[in-house]
């Protein structure tokens, strides 16, 4: 991106409203009790942009506006929670049909610019509503944003306090198709369950956020792992470990696991320079939980149902460690995670597993010992698939965001994975130089 477009890019919010069902939501649905795991997750909102081609003339947005309210009206009589509000002492979505916040925006510049040039994550920012959670804050917002050329940023922010990746991407997914058809009654209907399994209870404290220095700037930058270079790591992963380690040989890395356990090492690497000696550390991966579960939920369950797998590097060692250890270290964790939720008969035992990993993470968290890498993977989640009409998306993104974090997901040819890393300012001058990190990534 050249300097002048970066000045060029301004957004101008040109209208906002409240987008309502169709149709009212019946009595008998006008409460949706949270559950158990929905009050364990960060009272937070959680954006991600889907961008669109310019296909036709910029007067076709006109048409394209029209048909995406229409639709989004039409697809929250499905997911009427989202059109409601929350009431928190009640631990509840009164489900009042107050609407979804929906804004639209014209942006200066022209959308291939933005794609095609050095892109960094916080111009990204200004396309994204702001909100803070309260009794009148509406639970989901929509801002679409125009660019010149009639190419389209659609944002989808949701509140995480109802709502996982799954439930907001297979929402924006079906709103998708019901922009794309007019009908609804091919979309997946949601189910509105949760709480019947794990019912909310008192005094639950949400998961904490990770601690940030004061005064230290935190910045984020998107790497992107292409397929090759995973083939690479898959490579290096098996064919580093001795042969003695023959589970280990039989273990075929995910994408993701490989790349997450890189990053990993390369996080190991900066918090030794800054230490100055290796330092443990808890890798936390959130895991989706649908058709893991020995519990009869349907797999199109609304809301939060997720648990953290916490990985482990114990630090207490003069050699560097190896790319398999840590994806050793990453696949048992999950596997042991994954084994002990179809274990438990009933919600209770369940959350209690989930307190016990939260808890776990807080108690180091206190100590100060043990540096804390926060992950969550939104690959395969299938929003490259959300066609509204116009084609399917170019490029699906997050933002920067204010803590230290580290976000999945696809590229577009479903082969590689984007890394969006938030970092304090020096230690992401450190991850960026990392040797491994600088061999198999683009930093962009």
């Amino acid at each position: 991106m050249t300097n002048a477009l970066r000045v060029r890019m301004k957004v101008q919010i040109i209208s906002r409203k409240l987008i309502k069902p169709a149709t009212p939501t019946p009595p008998h649905l006008k409460s949706f009790k949270s559950s158990s795991i929905d009050q364990l997750a960060p009272e937070a909102y959680v954006p991600f942009i889907v961008y669109y081609d310019a296909n036709g003339d910029k007067n076709e947005n006109d048409g394209r506006r029209k048909r995406l309210q229409k639709s989004l009206s039409e697809i929250l009589t499905l997911y009427y929670p989202l059109a409601g509000r929350y009431i928190k002492d009640k631990q509840l979505v009164d489900c009042n049909d107050e609407g979804v916040e929906y804004l639209e925006a014209q942006v200066s510049g022209k959308l291939a610019q933005l794609l095609q040039g050095e892109l960094k994550p916080e111009l990204l920012n200004p396309l994204v509503p702001n909100a803070m959670p309260s009794a009148t804050t509406p639970l989901a917002f929509v801002q679409v944003n125009m660019f010149d050329c009639s190419g389209l940023a659609i944002v989808l922010l949701f509140a995480h306090f109802i709502a996982d990746g799954i439930s907001a991407t297979t929402f924006f997914n079906a709103w998708a198709t019901s922009c794309k058809s007019a009908r609804i009654n091919e979309v997946i209907h949601p189910r509105f369950d949760l709480a019947s399994f794990f019912p909310p209870k008192e005094n639950v404290v949400p998961a904490k956020p990770p601690k940030n220095n004061p005064g230290a700037p935190i910045i984020t930058r998107r790497f992107v792992f292409n397929g090759a270079a995973i083939t690479s790591l898959k490579a290096i992963a098996k064919g580093s470990a001795c042969d003695s380690d023959q589970l280990l040989t039989k273990r075929k890395p995910s994408r993701v696991m490989v790349v997450t356990a890189l990053i990993w090492k390369a996080l190991i690497a900066v918090a030794q320079a800054k230490h100055g000696h290796l330092r443990a550390s808890i890798l936390c991966h959130s895991l989706n939980l649908r058709k893991r579960t020995a519990l009869p939920i349907p797999d199109n369950s609304f809301g939060n149902f997720y648990m953290v797998a916490n990985a482990r590097f114990g630090g207490d060692r003069e050699s560097d460690v190896e790319l398999h250890e840590l994806v050793g270290s990453l696949h048992d964790s999950i596997r042991n995670v994954l084994d002990d939720c179809k274990k438990p008969q009933n919600g209770d035992d369940l959350i209690s597993m989930m307190t016990n990993s939260l808890r776990e993470v807080d108690e180091e968290l206190e100590r100060g010992e043990t540096d804390i890498f926060m992950f969550t993977s939104w690959c395969r989640f299938c929003v490259y698939e959300a066609d509204f009409g116009w084609g399917k998306p170019t490029w699906l993104s997050s933002i920067a965001v204010p803590m230290e974090m580290v976000g999945l997901h696809d590229t577009k040819d479903g082969d590689g994975i984007e890394a969006w890393m938030s970092l304090h300012e020096n230690a992401m001058l450190l991850f960026q130089n990392y040797p491994q990190i600088k061999a198999f990534t683009s930093q962009i």
